[in-house]
């Protein structure tokens, strides 16, 4: 089993997290021949301001990035889309979690959600190519006064720590400036040096 270089990114709305992703991407492309980015978009389009939104992300991508939508199963999708030569770009975790936990059509399901969180966690050290994901950190507000509320905050912390324990590194963004560093034994390994 060989070891990705998988990157999250994480940060606040509008705080450039797509933008920097799309970066990476696109240097991932220019390093050599033949490579490809294929980017599973987890949003859906409920509105027409979110059809908007999504129109405008897909015609700022450039050549040579494909897009997959899929709301809900990312575990099967990592798994079919990955190779050696392919970049996946996952855009984004947060409305992943939100289309499992709050669906327009009824309430969440929270068993099926976290077993679906586990096949994801459990497939990325497994992947022949590298991951991009993109995530929103909700941690650092006032505590929600829902239950609902509460339980999304909580999984999606769960979430963003699971996925960053699997990165090469960990980005936080913050008025659209990168703080990256490596993580997990990568981090440690710098420490030591």
């Amino acid at each position: 089993m060989r070891h990705c270089h998988h990157h999250l990114i994480v940060g606040g709305q509008r705080s450039g997290k797509s933008r920097q992703a799309e970066a990476l991407a696109r240097q991932w492309l220019a390093q050599a021949p033949g490579r490809e980015v294929v980017v599973v978009a987890t949003a859906q389009a409920w509105d027409e301001e979110m059809r908007a939104r999504i129109a405008r992300h897909q015609a700022e991508r450039p050549a040579g990035m494909t897009t997959v939508e899929e709301p809900r199963a990312l575990a099967a999708v990592l798994r079919s889309e990955s190779a050696a030569h392919r970049l996946i770009l996952v855009d984004c975790l947060t409305l992943w979690l939100t289309n499992w936990l709050m669906p327009l059509e009824g309430p969440g399901e929270v068993a099926a959600w976290r077993a679906e969180r586990d096949a994801v966690l459990s497939v990325l050290p497994r992947l022949p190519g590298p991951v991009v994901a993109v995530s929103n950190e909700v941690g650092w507000g006032v505590i929600p006064m829902s239950r609902e509320v509460r339980q999304f905050v909580d999984e999606l912390g769960w979430l963003n720590q699971g996925f960053a324990a699997r990165c090469a590194e960990l980005t936080l963004m913050v008025a659209g400036q990168p703080w990256t560093r490596p993580v997990g034994a990568a981090a440690f390994a710098q420490e030591d040096a």
